[in-house]
């Protein structure tokens, strides 16, 4: 796919302006197939959030960039959380990277009842594929009808997004 070997070769520049357009971003609905799954243990559950209690796979359309790495990961999360903290009205999520290479992406609700069910977790994540839509990166290499949200972390080399409202429920998506 010719659009996927151009986003792999984007460079650092092009990253960091993709990122700040991308910091209003809410989330978008993924097309995978969801699956009741056991908990996946990991160090960050009963940390950051309750236990994984669904899981899903999302085939991504894009590659990582040749630039991705932990240091544009972690960036990414700290060019959101910037924008977000920037705005008159308190934040409804924190977004931030975790794992040795911050490959993992979490995303917390911070308020009571925003994010506590599938459909209201898929809400916020079919917000931030509308944020990453109206981008100049997905708008210039013609994927904005395309990607989402799920790609652009994609992109930027995660793995996974664990998406939870910090008390009770956590829901996963395993970037293929």
């Amino acid at each position: 796919m010719p659009q996927r070997r151009r986003l792999a070769g984007l460079g650092a520049m092009r990253c960091a302006l993709v990122v700040l357009g991308l910091l209003a971003l809410p989330v978008a609905a993924p097309n995978a197939a969801e699956t009741a799954a056991a908990p996946t243990p990991d160090r960050h559950a009963g940390y950051y959030y309750p236990p994984v209690a669904t899981t899903e796979i999302y085939q991504a359309r894009a590659v990582p960039m040749i630039e991705a790495s932990r240091r544009t990961r972690v960036q990414f999360t700290v060019n959101i959380t910037q924008q977000m903290l920037a705005r008159p009205q308190a934040p409804e999520f924190i977004m931030f990277a975790k794992g040795d290479k911050a490959e993992k992406l979490i995303i917390v609700g911070l308020h009571d009842g925003a994010m506590n069910t599938i459909y209201r977790a898929r809400a916020v994540l079919a917000m931030l594929t509308s944020i990453a839509r109206s981008s100049p990166l997905f708008r210039e290499f013609g994927v904005e009808d395309y990607f989402t949200f799920f790609d652009l972390a994609a992109l930027f080399g995660f793995e996974r997004i664990t998406i939870t409202d910090g008390k009770t429920f956590s829901h996963r998506i395993e970037l293929d």
